[in-house]
């Protein structure tokens, strides 16, 4: 990816907690949710942004925390999740999903795609 790549975001209004972050080509585009004035991915979408796989990412995480360069309970939060239950129609179901805030997503740019890391910053 061009390090000239332009990348467009929406900022938050008052009552959204999610902004977009999209490469000017649609390659890339995810939903990043902020709350506690950071943002926070989930490994799907850490895997999305740096266009690598999961197990990568979390092999990255697992690296990470085990070095203690993080905390995990400091980087990371667990939120719910509603979703349309796959069995009965109509009706929802309630999972916990983790997310990593911007101190894991700044690590893990380290690690993969510095470039895309440094656009997210931005």
């Amino acid at each position: 990816m061009s390090s000239q790549q332009n990348i467009e975001y929406k900022q938050p209004e008052k009552d959204n907690q999610f902004i977009i972050f999209k490469t000017k080509d649609d390659k890339i585009s995810v939903d990043v949710r902020f709350e506690s004035e950071t943002a926070w991915l989930t490994q799907a979408d850490l895997a999305e942004l740096f266009q690598t796989s999961r197990p990568n990412i979390t092999m990255h995480i697992k690296n990470i925390l085990t070095s203690g360069e993080l905390e995990e309970n400091v980087v990371s939060k667990n939120f719910l999740h509603t979703t349309e239950h796959g069995a009965i129609e109509g009706k929802t179901q309630t999972k916990e999903v983790k997310y990593y805030n911007l101190d894991m997503i700044i690590s893990l740019g380290y690690r993969i795609n510095s470039k895309i890391a440094t656009k997210f910053r931005q």
